[in-house]
């Protein structure tokens, strides 16, 4: 009887339109009341008017599988989704548009809301949130008037990152490279702005410590520890020459206070509140000159500049340990936000001052041991020495290790009052203020009587008005300000007249807490019930770029510790376990004379690489293997491969591409081969299961249980792409063992594929094989020792040392026996018909390997 054929376009929509239709995957149906809980999270989008490509398929693929996984498991699986839909991706998208965000965004999601329907994913949509609905971001103001209480929100006047393109204040995370993250344009400009902020700092040490408790990527962890910077040293006064005795001393950090007698000179930042008290007259017009340069440098410019500069500011300070003075100047490379904003320099022994005091001839004082470096005619080292070795010319100190001379040197300070021991970070407290429209109020009050006032709590949420005009403005002042019936108001605490704070807060704000409302995402009387937040919270798989390992990650981090502390929620971190996933390439074309990416409709993909040129000027095309990106003119649609070849082959594919945690290249060849497979396991399941063989044969018994074995083992260890493979190999054995399944074994592959390929495994499990439950709800399969026959083994046969097939043999069976079976077998032709054999390998019980010439 002729199987019915493979057509996943006849029954994947309608699966999924069931599934919805009987809200299977909600986690409040009384049916998994008794399950174990799990909670799979994805980090939830920006609604992009351009939709999804099949980079972005891949996180949600990759999470739905592994939520699926846990179904099968038993557990009532929590996956939801929701939309980060204030701050400059939707803003920047609207204004280009000339649409207002609140229409563009509700556009988008329900395109990007098609789409991700369309993946198949467990996604319980009845916890669907939305950071621009004001019944959430009541309480993300909730939340942060908690931190305003507790003195971890506060105002400051700021030196910070301004981008012109934008028109936005940008956090130092969000400078990369002297660009602005967002649009990449390098036109930053420094301000001074007054600003809200976060206390970050006040949980620097948590943040760092914790880390080693969570199961997350050592890449992503090493990232985080990197930003915050922890470092051990000690603060150490300087006393400053100057005829006005009541200048303060001049404090200094360092994590070296060992190498002391080696300072020659000192470094201050040019924001340095110090240098308006130091600077002598002489020098005054040329240190105004290098700190108004210099303000023109974001930090990271001024870190990453090689060629350091500085001028001198005409005094000196007197070094505590020798009383030696020394001259006191201006660096740009030196940052008012770590340590004191000053340091003390010993060129010998560090590279950046190094190359400072060669540029400006200062003194290089050696005082650790250098052996086998060069040095001048005079003995001057030429070039900074890092390493380890015995203290030189350092008083007492002379003959000690550093890590001995360094506890003497802190204790010899604090004795003297000139120093103690110090923790530092590098990490700075977080902007966390936009002078932008699309955002969420900052829920503060200014009187001019009472001063900051909070908004009361239940006069929140404080929603953001509807305007015409929402483009940002040129002098830095937020859209908001010009809307008066927004911004006056009466004060809460006098009744008096005053004006809302006007500027709204980051992106960032919404996504720092929203893991914790999903699992309540109505409740109106709380950001989430306690009861709820105890039995979800926190989430145990969370599933997302890499790309947000130092803002979002450290962000969602500090607000959990807060809440911790505050007794709102019982945990102080909110993801055990973290994936990231990586990024999918293809070749971007570029023309360099017309200064633009091209699209693939302006170029025959047909012709070599080397032949493509642009249509536009005849120039030869620069391509690169990128990111895929809509700006980039290298995106694939989803929606053309799923009308053609269906969602299942597109997630397997998605799947295959390569390691789940490793960028990949995409290629279209990779959902043909996907497709192929799934129609070879159509038919051979279909075909087997008409066939009523009542018990499995040894051999097919063993293979099945192989399969679980493997499938199940690379999907625990998120090796998805070799998951597929070992469905690859299982195929081209099973083809070959028609007729030895029984329904068993056929149930336990269609189970297998349930998480990969929920559409193929529920059409064939209720309709074909007549199952009346989902296939999701039936019990993951489990490999079992010694299933078959004990003396049957699954023997691999490898070419040139690769395994290419197996042949099932009696355990002792001599090479002669195997080598027979081997040339019995369909394979034996494709891999070993017509090629000289030159050597032969054989293992006992193991394997026989063919070396060919």
């Amino acid at each position: 009887m002729a199987v019915k054929k493979f057509e996943p376009n006849m029954y994947e929509s309608s699966w999924r339109k069931r599934w919805e239709e009987e809200d299977v995957y909600n986690v409040d149906n009384p049916i998994n009341a008794t399950k174990k809980k799990y909670y799979c999270l994805d980090m939830f989008p920006y609604p992009s008017g351009e939709g999804l490509h099949v980079g972005h398929w891949r996180g949600y693929v990759l999470s739905d599988v592994w939520a699926r996984y846990k179904m099968a498991q038993g557990y009532n699986v929590l996956h939801p989704m929701g939309w980060d839909n204030f701050g400059l991706p939707a803003e920047n998208d609207a204004i280009r548009k000339e649409i207002h965000p609140k229409i563009s965004t509700a556009h988008n999601i329900n395109n990007m809301k098609r789409q991700l329907k369309e993946i198949g994913c467990v996604y319980d949509w009845s916890k669907e949130l939305n950071t621009t609905d004001p019944g959430y971001y009541k309480w993300t103001q909730f939340l942060f008037l908690k931190m305003f209480e507790q003195g971890l929100a506060y105002q400051e006047l700021q030196t910070v990152n301004w981008c012109n393109h934008c028109k936005v204040v940008l956090a130092n995370e969000e400078v990369e490279g002297g660009k602005c993250e967002r649009c990449g344009g390098t036109d930053i400009e420094r301000r001074e702005i007054n600003q809200w902020m976060l206390k970050i700092t006040q949980y620097a040490d948590r943040l760092s410590t914790d880390l080693d408790k969570l199961d997350w990527p050592e890449k992503v962890k090493d990232m985080q520890r990197n930003w915050i910077g922890k470092s051990v040293g000690a603060n150490v006064k300087f006393k400053v020459k100057c005829p006005d005795q009541s200048i303060e001393d001049l404090v200094v950090y360092t994590t070296r206070p060992e190498t002391l007698f080696g300072v020659s000179f000192i470094v201050i930042a040019p924001e340095h509140k110090i240098i308006e008290k130091i600077v002598l007259g002489s020098k005054q017009n040329e240190v105004n000159d290098y700190i108004r340069k210099t303000h023109l440098l974001s930090n990271v410019e001024r870190q990453m500049n090689k060629d350091k500069s500085g001028v001198f500011t005409g005094n000196y300070a007197v070094n505590p340990i020798n009383g030696r003075t020394i001259p006191i100047w201006i660096a740009n490379y030196v940052l008012k936000d770590y340590g004191t904003g000053a340091i003390m320099a010993v060129p010998a022994h560090d590279e950046r001052d190094f190359c400072y005091a060669a540029k400006y001839n200062l003194p290089i004082i050696e005082v650790i041991e250098a052996k086998n470096v060069e040095r001048d005619d005079a003995g001057i080292l030429k070039e900074a020495y890092t390493g380890e070795g015995k203290i030189v010319n350092s008083d007492y100190l002379n003959g000690l290790d550093i890590v001995s001379a360094r506890k003497i040197v802190i204790k010899k300070l604090e004795e003297m009052g000139c120093g103690e021991s110090k923790v530092n970070f590098k990490m700075r407290d977080w902007i966390f203020a936009r002078q932008r429209y699309w955002g969420e109020p900052i829920p503060i009050i200014h009187c001019e009587h009472c001063g900051v006032v909070p908004v009361p709590y239940d006069q929140l949420p404080v929603e953001l008005p509807d305007v015409e005009s929402y483009q940002p403005t040129d002098d830095g002042s937020s859209p908001l300000a010009r809307i008066e019936e927004f911004v006056n108001t009466t004060c809460p605490k006098c009744g008096k007249l005053a004006k809302r704070e006007t500027d709204t807060m980051p992106q960032w704000a919404g996504s720092c807490w929203y893991f914790l409302r999903y699992p309540d995402v109505k409740n109106c009387e709380s950001f989430a019930s306690k009861d709820k937040l105890r039995k979800w919270l926190p989430v145990d798989m969370y599933v997302g770029g890499i790309e947000h390992a130092v803002l979002h990650l450290l962000y969602a981090r500090f607000w959990t510790k807060v809440f911790y502390d505050l007794k709102l929620v019982e945990f102080d971190e909110p993801f055990v376990r973290l994936f990231n996933q990586g990024m999918i390439t293809r070749d971007s074309h570029r023309c360099k004379k017309c200064n633009r990416y091209v699209y693939d409709n302006e170029i025959d993909l047909t012709i070599p690489k080397e032949e493509r040129v642009c249509q536009t000027c005849g120039e030869k095309l620069e391509i690169n293997c990128i990111k895929m990106s809509k700006s980039k003119g290298n995106v694939v649609s989803p929606d053309e491969l799923v009308n053609q070849y269906g969602t299942d082959a597109l997630r397997i594919s998605e799947l295959f591409v390569g390691d789940p945690s490793l960028d990949a290249e995409w290629s279209d060849k990779g959902i043909k081969g996907a497709y192929k497979l799934l129609n070879r396991y159509w038919k051979f399941l279909l075909e087997e299961s008409e066939k009523k063989v009542e018990t499995s044969s040894d051999r097919a018994k063993i293979a099945v249980n192989e399969l679980i074995k493997d499938v199940t083992c690379r999907i625990e260890s998120f090796k998805f792409n070799t998951a597929i493979a070992a469905f690859m190999q299982f195929i081209n054995e099973a083809e070959k063992m028609s007729g030895e399944y029984s329904q068993k074994e056929l149930d336990n592959i269609v189970k297998l594929f349930g998480p990969i390929a929920p559409h193929f495994a529920e059409e064939i499990w209720i309709n074909h094989f007549g199952n009346k439950e989902h296939v999701f709800n039936m019990k993951y399969p489990i490999y079992e020792d010694g299933v078959g026959d004990n003396r049957l083994l699954k023997f691999p046969v490898s070419i040139n040392g690769k395994t290419k097939f197996f042949v099932y043999v009696e355990q002792g069976a001599t090479q002669s026996q195997v080598e027979d079976i081997v040339k019995s077998d369909d394979s034996y032709i494709k891999y070993l018909q017509g090629n000289e054999v030159v050597k032969i390998i054989f293992v006992p019980n193991r394997q026989i390997n063919y070396v060919l010439k």
